[in-house]
């Protein structure tokens, strides 16, 4: 006997792992796009107020970024699947998902909130850059 629930649910878990699937493969490329961002940030932050006043590593799948003291590390995770932020206050959790056309979308978890990546780099960056200022 054949249960229609079960044929759609079966449908259902196959097209959930075939995102899950093309998420996991576009995640380094998503810390590319991500250093890259990052990068620019770091550069103007620097040409403003100098060379060692801020440094973006990277380490395989994690990226730190380090000033005045202060470090941010935004480190892959594959579980999630995203990026985990870890600051000094705590951490984000950001998921990372897939738009028509292979677009990256970028998820604040705590807040269920989709960010750009305008404001995914200020999440990131805010706190290690500019402690004094209010957010």
């Amino acid at each position: 006997m054949s249960f229609q629930w079960l044929e759609l649910r079966i449908i259902e878990e196959k097209e959930r792992r075939a995102r899950e699937a093309a998420i996991l493969a576009r995640l380094p490329g998503a810390v590319e796009e991500l250093r890259e961002s990052l990068t620019s940030c770091v550069e103007a932050y620097t040409g403003a107020f100098g060379e060692s006043a801020a440094v973006l590593t990277q380490d395989g799948l994690r990226l730190t970024v380090a000033s005045e003291g202060k470090e941010v590390e935004v480190i892959a995770d594959p579980t999630l699947p995203g990026f985990q932020v870890q600051h000094e206050g705590g951490s984000l959790a950001v998921q990372v998902g897939l738009l028509p056309g292979s677009n990256l979308f970028y998820l604040d978890v705590a807040a269920d909130k989709y960010l750009s990546m305008d404001e995914l780099t200020r999440k990131i960056l805010d706190r290690v850059m500019f402690p004094k200022l209010k957010e």
